[in-house]
């Protein structure tokens, strides 16, 4: 049975659409949680169930509720909050409650067939975490250490950049 791939598939492109093509950022980081969310499940699919775990708990975990923390320290003022309330209409939230109903349904298939005990839908095999590890840390463990060179130096840039000077009104509390 393959119409579970597919249906991640057009869950994945359609809200990745509305991530690019949304106005409002908190809108758009909730359509990528479940763009993200699609991507998972479709490595769960093929067969690739560590991948699909690291893509919910990485990504759509921990880097989505960053974002989201930037996005509410931004503080827009007023006029956003008024805009906020303007969106917050049924025909808004259709597309991103059916996408996420979806989501849900494909979930609670795959959670009641038995799917995860033969091999995967689309591949030959279950990828394991180990293979997964000694893949990362033996063949391609220099383009790992780059990678988290990249990371580090992007923390330390946007620490760097996001610093604010402390206001004479700050200074004056505070001394």
């Amino acid at each position: 049975m393959i119409w579970p791939f597919y249906l991640m598939a057009v869950v994945a492109i359609v809200s990745t659409i509305r991530v690019v093509t949304n106005t409002n950022p908190v809108h758009a980081l909730l359509c990528l949680i479940v763009s993200l969310l699609a991507v998972a499940g479709i490595f769960m699919i093929v067969g690739a169930p560590f991948a699909g775990a690291l893509e919910v708990i990485v990504y759509a975990g921990a880097i989505m509720v960053l974002f989201v923390f930037v996005v509410m320290m931004l503080n827009l003022g007023q006029h956003t909050m008024e805009q906020e309330r303007k969106w917050l209409s049924s025909d808004t939230w259709a597309i991103p409650a059916l996408m996420s109903f979806l989501l849900g349904l494909t979930l609670v298939w795959m959670l009641g067939s038995d799917y995860n005990t033969k091999n995967a839908v689309l591949g030959t095999s279950l990828i394991s975490a180990q293979d997964v590890g000694k893949t990362l840390f033996t063949q391609y463990v220099l383009l790992v250490e780059i990678a988290a060179m990249l990371l580090l130096a992007a923390l330390v840039a946007a620490f760097h950049l996001g610093k604010r000077e402390p206001t004479e009104e700050q200074e004056q509390s505070n001394g």
